[in-house]
């Protein structure tokens, strides 16, 4: 199984989804007053909930490769496509920097900046428990679609709760990890700048191939589930709550096969539904065929719109 091949898709397709969303819906703009806050917060939500997956994704192949290593500020060969990374186990804390240099090796985005993996000299990633802090030093997403980027600052932790190495997945019965941060920044292309706050948590088992399932952890009122949650870049609260665990198998190509992500503001509810076939209900796993996501937003008239579309 490849675990890593499994965890960039975890990131590549939930920023699909929701990236689709935004660019349909808003042509389907239909008397509603808030569709272009709508799609726009959907989409950056997608596109920062995605990116960090991603980062948590490159530090899980960076605890894992570089276990053997010891010195101050060696580099070691990178498992990461448009990264170098640089190793320091002598200095305390110990640190792995991951250094993105704008490749796109991946066809979608490019990256630029630096990831910080600070640890503590007792800590052993693979034992339950362990904790690292993880510190985005301006990383800049850049989408190549149309070229609009995101750029996210701050410091999150990121706990193996359950212990064990995903390189060993196969043979445990599962491995869970949580995100958790109080002071991202996250600066939108138009300039504006916001801090959003992070806790969710993914649960890896294997299942003919690989599944990752995501789930929120904070409650914000009366709204369990939240993923995400802080102020939009059009200066509204809001929470992005999974509603339905977001689900990745790998015997279904490694795309997302059920999940519900429900954003609230003071505006608007949209909810996005994933794992449909093309009349909208839930469909089985046909690895190559294609699956369906649903769109529904209501604005203060509690007019709904609808869109059902491939990804």
């Amino acid at each position: 199984m490849k675990t890593r091949i499994i965890l960039s898709a975890t990131a590549f397709l939930s920023l699909s989804l929701l990236f689709t969303a935004c660019q349909k819906s808003a042509s389907d703009d239909s008397s509603t007053d808030y569709t272009a806050e709508t799609t726009t917060h959907s989409d950056d939500q997608s596109r920062f909930s995605a990116e960090v997956d991603a980062v948590a994704n490159d530090a899980d192949a960076s605890l894992e490769s570089t276990a053997g290593f010891f010195g101050r500020g060696e580099q070691v060969q990178s498992l990461i496509c448009d990264a170098t990374i640089v190793v320091d186990t002598i200095s305390i804390p110990r640190t792995i920097t991951i250094t993105y240099n704008g490749t796109n090796c991946l066809g979608n985005r490019t990256r630029t900046g630096v990831v910080v993996l600070s640890m503590a000299p007792n800590i052993r990633w693979k034992n339950a428990g362990a904790a690292i802090s993880v510190t985005f030093q301006n990383l800049k997403i850049t989408r190549v679609a149309d070229n609009k980027s995101i750029t996210i600052n701050g410091t999150q932790t990121y706990t193996n709760v359950s212990g064990g190495l995903l390189i060993n997945l196969p043979t445990l019965n599962s491995i869970t990890h949580t995100i958790t941060s109080s002071n991202m920044s996250v600066t939108f292309d138009n300039g504006s700048q916001r801090t959003w706050q992070v806790a969710k948590q993914r649960v890896f088992t294997y299942s003919n191939g690989g599944v990752v399932t995501t789930t929120g952890m904070h409650t914000e009122g009366n709204v369990t589930g939240v993923a995400e949650w802080g102020t939009n870049r059009f200066g509204h609260t809001f929470t992005s709550a999974i509603t339905a665990p977001v689900v990745i198998r790998q015997d279904c190509n490694f795309r997302i096969t059920s999940g519900q992500i429900t954003h609230t503001t003071p505006l608007f509810t949209a909810v996005v539904t994933g794992g449909l076939d093309a009349s909208g209900n839930p469909t089985s796993c046909p690895g190559l065929g294609t699956y369906y996501y649903k769109l529904v937003w209501t604005g203060p008239a509690n007019v709904p719109h609808t869109i059902i579309l491939p990804y």
